[in-house]
This record gives structure tokens, sequence and C-alpha cells, in this order.
């Protein structure tokens, strides 16, 4: 199949690595002005990939958009012409918020949602390490999505393990709570997830989960707080040297995911009338760190 990856970071070139090594044609689309881009995951053989080739995209049966979510809509804009109304569009990215505009934006295209714990760094622009192997899930967000589900063999073959969810929101959501939990308290403290292990942290964790079960339920996501509670922990210390996506781009002066994570959190208590006061604080906080810059 004919796949274009927008936004070919850590995921995103994992992925193009993957579906490339299982016989797929890969086109990328990218901030860079090269027509041609190198990609090296682990200790395969390098790549070379066309980028921003609007007749490759065009001829694209899947268009995998791993960008993170506050640049989706924006880059994808700038697509809309190019891209076939037949071709599948996935949206892989932390948070959520994203798949309504997007869905308006792609009215006749079938469009999918996914969320993966696989690990991924790019030590250098080139260069990709596969640094977890984890699980992706994918499910529909449209009529036409749902005619898609022939796509988790496809995925599957190139990068297991990929499940369909036929409730793909349920998935969305546990992600969402997940980040919730350890984002924001890591980017403002500057510490790797293993820190919030640590007793000084296990008040704001229990605040911020007690506010993110409530709006969950009305939600109507199934949800158990104790259950809950022990996945957060558990995804803490499995992995404890790592450093979340918000505290890197806090440390790097990098706009961060908050209002796709904690803000739709927020937004959707709103819609509730439910009180998420300790997660508005964190909100807050990270955006007036991003605000100083």
């Amino acid at each position: 199949m004919n796949f274009a990856i927008v936004g070919p970071g850590a995921i995103g070139s994992l992925w193009a690595s993957s579906l490339s090594h299982a016989g797929h044609n890969i086109n990328l689309w990218s901030r860079q002005t090269d027509n041609q881009l190198t990609i090296q995951c682990d200790n395969h053989l390098p790549l070379t990939l066309p980028n921003n080739d609007h007749q490759a995209l065009k001829n694209s049966d899947v268009v995998l958009v791993t960008l993170k979510a506050p640049f989706v809509l924006s880059g994808l804009k700038s697509l809309v012409e190019h891209i076939h109304s037949d071709a599948i569009i996935v949206l892989m990215h932390n948070g959520m918020g994203t798949a309504e505009p997007v869905s308006s934006l792609f009215p006749n295209n079938p469009l999918l949602l996914a969320t993966t714990t696989h690990g991924a760094y790019r030590p250098t622009p080139q260069h990709v390490l596969h640094t977890g192997k984890g699980n992706t899930q994918l499910g529909a967000t449209n009529s036409l999505g749902h005619q898609c589900e022939f796509i988790v063999d496809v995925l599957n073959n190139a990068l297991p393990t990929v499940e369909w969810h036929s409730n793909i929101q349920q998935a969305l959501w546990n992600k969402l709570a997940i980040n919730c939990a350890i984002n924001p308290l890591t980017a403002i403290n500057n510490v790797n997830n293993g820190t919030l292990s640590q007793q000084a942290y296990q008040y704001d964790l229990q605040q911020i989960i007690n506010e993110v079960v409530e709006v969950m339920h009305a939600e109507a996501i199934a949800v158990e707080m104790q259950a809950l509670t022990k996945t957060i922990q558990h995804v803490i210390e499995a992995t404890a040297a790592n450093y979340s996506s918000m505290q890197q781009d806090i440390a790097h002066r990098r706009t961060s995911e908050i209002d796709f994570i904690t803000g739709y959190l927020i937004a959707r208590a709103k819609h509730h009338q439910i009180d998420v006061s300790f997660n508005q604080s964190l909100y807050n906080s990270i955006k007036q760190i991003e605000q100083s810059w």
C-alpha cells in the first residue's frame, strides 16, 4: 500500500521504517524542505524516502498523521487539496480534541484514531531508536472508518501488536487519564516519570485521578478508581527512567500538548459542570511557563 507519514518525528519515523521494511511505499511530509529524507531505525540499513511530494501524497491509500496535537489541524489544512477522498486518515498522537475539526476538514474520508504505547527516541533527525515495544489500538470515528478494520492486519504485520477497538474513545480516555497524571507534574517539577512514585507526589496524583474519574463517568467511559490508580502507578514504575513528552517540551521551550490533555479534560468537565480545580491549577501552571518565554 501507499502510506504518507505526516510528521515524521520519533513515532512517525518508527512507523515509516516499519512499514517500509514490510514492503509498503512510504512518502513523508515534514517541515524539512529537502525533497528526500533519510531514516535509520536501530541498526537497520538507512532508508531514503520522498519528502513533501504532492503526487505521492495524492496516491496515498493511508495518511498516518503523527504530528503533535497542537499542529494537527494547521498541518492538514495545507494538504486538503492533495489528499484523495478515498484515503484513510489515521490520527496518532497524545491527547484528544482533534478528531472533530479534522472530520469537518475531510468529511468524505474514512477517519481512524489510534493510540500506541511503543517507545521511540530520535538521538538525531536521521536516526530513530525503538526504545520499547508496545501495542497500538485503532478505531473508527466516522461511518466510513468502520469499514476499514482491515487496516489492522496491514499495520500489525509491520509493527505488532495492533488491535481494533470497537470503542476507541475508551482507549483514548484511558491514555488521556495517564497523561493527565504524569505529564503536567513531570513538566512543572522538571523530573522523570519515576520521581512521581515518591511519597511527596502521592497526594497530587490522587487529586488528579479523583477529578479525571468523575469526568470519565460523566462521559459514560467505564473506569474504576482503584484500577486506574494502579495502572498509573504501574506506568510510572515501568517508565521510571523516561521523561514525559510534556517535560521535554517545557524543558526545550516548545509548545506542549497541554490544551489537548489537561485542557481537553477541563473542557469536558465544564460541559458537565464538574469542578476540576486541581487539574485547572496544573493547566494554569504550564500555560504560565509557556507564556513566560
